[in-house]
């Protein structure tokens, strides 16, 4: 998974919000089969097998349920190693009976979605060979068709269940932003992403490294959608991945110059895009 390493940008890591911690573990180990790799009163870390934890859980102590019509979280997006592995999730997904929203071929990957119990979009697929993407100029073919199930299902290994595989990873981050021209601007000439692809003036995808995309971005919740309370389940950050601490550097002249917000607690820095969305920007 060469475009997501170094010298790409790329969506690491995500911390949620969430109204029951407990609840919250049982869904992630059990339905989507993530293990806990630290706890502590009322935070977790989650990761896939024995890998690095991408995904951060926070219990409120005053929370309120997640709010339609705001930015915020579309999905969190698990990239796992093959078709074979999809299969296999698939396969484990409908033996459990969670339901599930949907099933799709975006001809780059295929995909599963579905929602945790605060509403926290989930999507979890697989890259077709990037040798077989299509490319127009600097823009990737991607559209929504059908997911070929029966297919995917027959790839699967047959194998008992043991949960998501060593080398599954956070594959990308998909974000409801309140505009679209202001916040594209932010990560391609604050952030250096390059646009790969747009569906009309409603949805947009960015990637480093000609990936089909590390972020997308959407108003399907509404133009001028607004920022949800800090008390409302969903998103609290996301983690950025920047290749150095001179690239980091040079980052943060390109936002400040934008005029973005940048406020540092401890060795952390976080900026905000224009729709509110919290970003921390890590190096290796």
């Amino acid at each position: 998974m060469t475009f997501h390493r170094t010298p790409n940008i790329y969506a690491k890591s995500v911390k949620l919000k969430v109204a029951d911690l407990e609840e919250s573990l049982l869904f992630y180990q059990n339905v989507i089969g993530l293990s806990i790799a630290s706890k502590e009163k009322k935070q977790a870390a989650l990761r896939a097998g024995t890998g690095e934890a991408f995904l951060f859980i926070e219990e409120l102590d005053q929370v309120e349920p997640k709010k339609m019509r705001t930015t915020g979280l579309y999905h969190l997006a698990i990239l796992v190693p093959s078709r074979e592995q999809l299969g296999n999730v698939f396969k484990h997904l409908l033996e459990t009976g969670y339901p599930l929203q949907g099933a799709s071929d975006h001809y780059v990957s295929e995909a599963i979605y579905l929602a945790d119990p605060d509403g926290n979009g989930i999507e979890i697929y697989c890259d077709k060979n990037p040798a077989d993407w299509q490319w127009d100029g600097n823009f990737v073919r991607m559209d929504t068709a059908y997911m070929d199930t029966k297919g995917v299902l027959a790839a699967s290994s047959n194998s008992k269940w043991n949960g998501l595989p060593d080398g599954t990873i956070l594959g990308h981050i998909h974000l409801h932003v309140a505009e679209l021209e202001e916040t594209v601007d932010f990560y391609v000439k604050g952030l250096g992403f390059d646009v790969v692809q747009k569906y009309g003036s409603q949805a947009f995808f960015l990637s480093t490294g000609r990936y089909h995309h590390h972020i997308g971005l959407n108003v399907w919740n509404g133009i001028g959608a607004p920022v949800p309370k800090k008390n409302h389940v969903g998103l609290a950050y996301y983690d950025l991945q920047i290749p150095s601490e001179e690239k980091l550097e040079e980052l943060t002249q390109r936002l400040t110059e934008l005029g973005a917000t940048l406020t540092k607690d401890k060795d952390n820095l976080y900026t905000y895009d224009p729709s509110g969305n919290m970003i921390r920007l890590v190096t290796a």
